[in-house]
Parts: C-alpha cells; structure tokens; sequence
C-alpha cells in the first residue's frame, strides 16, 4: 500500500517548499530572511508559510535521512563523542545531550530539564536502541555520564581527556549559530523538535569539505542536494 503524498493538497509546488525548508533549517536565517531570499527569486511567499512548512515537512524530511542512513550506519560506529550544552528557554537553563560519531555525523539529540544520572542514561539508552553499542565512548569529566554508563554495563568504554571530545564541542557551532538567528526557543518541545531536524539535515549536508578536493567536495554535494529534492517524492 502506498501512503498518500503529504504534498497534495497544497498549492504551492513541493520544490519550492522543500527549498524554503532547507534554507530555513541549514542556515542561520530567520523567517522573514528566507521570505526575502524567495521573494529575490520570483517566488511571492508569506514568512507564516515559511514557518507552517517547516513544522509540517521539517521532521518529515528529517526521519527520510534518518530512515536511508541509519541502516548503513549502523555497523560502522566504534567511537562516539558525547556532550551536552545549556540553552536557555524563558530564562531558564535546559540541557541538549547530543552523541556524535568519529565522522562528525550527529546521532542524537536529546533535551532534558537535568544533567543528572537519569537524564544521561535515558539519553544512552535512546541513542543506544537507534545506532547499537559503540567500541568507545568520548565524554568530558561530568560524573552522570560514568554512572549512567555502570549500570549499563558500559563503563569499560568511556574514554575522558582534555582535548579528546573536541569533536562533540565543535559540533555544537551550527546549532548555536542557528540559535542566535531564531532569538532563542520558547518551549522545550519546540527545542527537541528543531535540534532533531537540524541535526539531520546538517548531516546530509556536511561534506567535510576540508578533506576533500575541490572536485570531490563539488560531487558530494550536488548528490546531497539531489537526494534532498527527492525526499517524500512517492
């Protein structure tokens, strides 16, 4: 059974929305930012679409590059990077647990109201159900992450050092870039919901373009962004 096209019963084309999608979320650009960039294209949208469509398509074409990536992802993740970092919701302090791979891919977002035991292991756990267990897990000194990883059995793969989780704290520049240009969240629901969906098109995007040639940086991408075009196409 096929399921119906979530494009359908809109007037605007799929392409367009899926462009006012990505630039929404990819880059540090606000609602009205976006309205504009269109409007520069010939394309006369409202920010309030903007914003509809990014609810309604975000974490849709988030869980579509989680569904074709996770799988052969999988198998491959022998070391994590684990680190949470604070925002602020209405003056007051959330934490955003995120768990990132060797590759700079991030796994996992997860916000809690604590930085407690409870709240890293049902971070673990739920990172750890969706991409299995890693051969080494990088975290900064917090106690929650060694108690948390003893009582699963896991504390024998924790690995801690000064400079060793840079990676997770580099990862954390994007979403705080994208913070600064939306002013901060309002809800922690609204928190969850957007540091999922970034975290997913950020890894669709990120060609580690550093490593590469100019050539196979310019491939890479133009495959992300064909693969993008074709998210919920059937």
């Amino acid at each position: 059974m096929t399921r119906p096209c979530p494009f359908k019963y809109f007037k605007t084309s799929r392409e367009i929305i899926r462009l006012a999608v990505m630039m929404y979320v990819r880059f540090p650009l606000s609602l009205r930012n976006v309205e504009d960039l269109l409007h520069e294209r010939g394309i006369d949208v409202s920010h309030e679409a903007v914003r509809f469509w990014w609810h309604r398509f975000g974490p849709m074409f988030a869980a579509e590059i989680r569904k074709r990536r996770i799988e052969g992802m999988r198998s491959s993740q022998w070391r994590w990077h684990l680190d949470e970092m604070f925002v602020k919701i209405n003056g007051e302090r959330y934490y955003l647990w995120r768990a990132v791979d060797h590759e700079g891919e991030v796994l996992e977002s997860f916000v809690t109201k604590t930085r407690d035991k409870r709240a890293a292991l049902k971070f673990l756990k739920k990172a750890m159900r969706k991409h299995g267990r890693p051969e080494v897990i990088v975290t900064d000194r917090l106690r929650s992450y060694g108690a948390a990883l003893r009582e699963i059995g896991a504390a024998h793969r924790r690995e801690t050092g000064r400079w060793l989780n840079n990676r997770a704290e580099n990862s954390h520049l994007p979403f705080r870039r994208r913070e600064r240009a939306m002013l901060r969240f309002r809800r922690m629901r609204s928190l969850q919901k957007f540091a999922s969906v970034h975290a997913s098109v950020f890894n669709h995007f990120n060609s580690e373009r550093s490593l590469t040639s100019r050539q196979d940086f310019k491939l890479n991408r133009a495959a992300a962004l064909a693969e993008w075009r074709g998210l919920c196409a059937e």
